[in-house]
């Protein structure tokens, strides 16, 4: 699609709370004709990763979990409570540190605090872990979605991250499906005519951050909007999220190698 005199239209779908085993499609399906929504070729979901994790009991009552000697450790170390400290370490790939409230792991091959545990949103005493495969939910829900509605559509598995010395959270996409989530602008020009030669769009990332616009991160109820008109590349597939190394990565790879050098302080020194 061109993204020429393109308008963005986003819907947000409230719904009833989402539980442990309801069927999100259904429940998508009939907020869509409640809100007298229909989906039409090109149209983009993006759902929160809680309701879907919820919906796909991935939810956790934490005086079920039983820490070990390194959870006790840690949860001490970050203030995080051990039972929770223990799902993190059996959630995430690797740990590197942390701050007082959250650790700072890579989960899924991405950056995330506390492996993406969430216990906002979750019922007393309980925390909701990430879809397992955030991409094969994705594909599972677009495919019934399209089925349903008789047209080409996209869906997006999104969370809230921080980013680095910025307040705030902005969206990441955890599992795409129907389109083309990273787009290579490499060798289209600046409005000087020069060349780019490093620069990828971030397509399912800013869908995500301008969903979160209308989602919220508190009782909003809002847990999938609808994005009409975003300028994608449609396809028939769930393509996987491209990353990088982390030795290839500007912040990380200079943060893991301790290449900090000097400070800058702005002044002729």
């Amino acid at each position: 699609m061109s993204s020429e005199n393109t308008s963005i239209q986003m819907f947000g779908i409230k719904t009833p709370v989402i539980r442990e085993g309801d069927d999100v499609v259904q429940i998508l399906e009939t907020a869509l004709e409640e809100s007298g929504l229909v989906p039409v070729d090109g149209d983009i979901f993006v759902l929160a990763e809680s309701a879907v994790g919820t919906a796909e009991k991935r939810v956790v009552r934490l005086t079920s979990v039983t820490p070990g000697k390194r959870a006790k450790e840690l949860g001490e170390r970050y203030g995080i409570d051990p039972r929770e400290m223990e799902l993190i370490l059996q959630e995430c790939d690797e740990i590197f540190g942390g701050v007082p409230g959250a650790a700072l792991t890579i989960t899924k091959g991405v950056l995330a605090p506390n492996a993406g545990i969430d216990a906002s949103n979750a019922p007393e005493g309980h925390v909701i872990l990430l879809p397992e495969d955030p991409r094969k939910s994705s594909d599972n829900i677009r495919h019934r979605l399209e089925q349903r509605y008789s047209c080409r559509l996209g869906v997006i598995i999104g969370d809230s991250r921080t980013q680095p010395l910025r307040l705030g959270c902005s969206g990441i996409a955890l599992g795409v499906s129907g389109f083309v989530p990273v787009e290579d602008a490499r060798g289209s020009n600046d409005i000087y005519g020069r060349p780019l030669r490093i620069t990828y769009k971030a397509v399912a990332d800013n869908l995500v951050s301008a969903a979160e616009l209308l989602m919220g991160e508190a009782g909003e109820r809002v847990p999938c909007v609808l994005v009409r008109g975003a300028p994608v590349s449609m396809v028939n597939e769930s393509p996987d999220m491209p990353t990088i190394s982390m030795e290839g990565c500007m912040y990380f790879g200079n943060v893991i190698r301790g290449r900090t050098g000097n400070k800058y302080t702005g002044k002729n020194e």
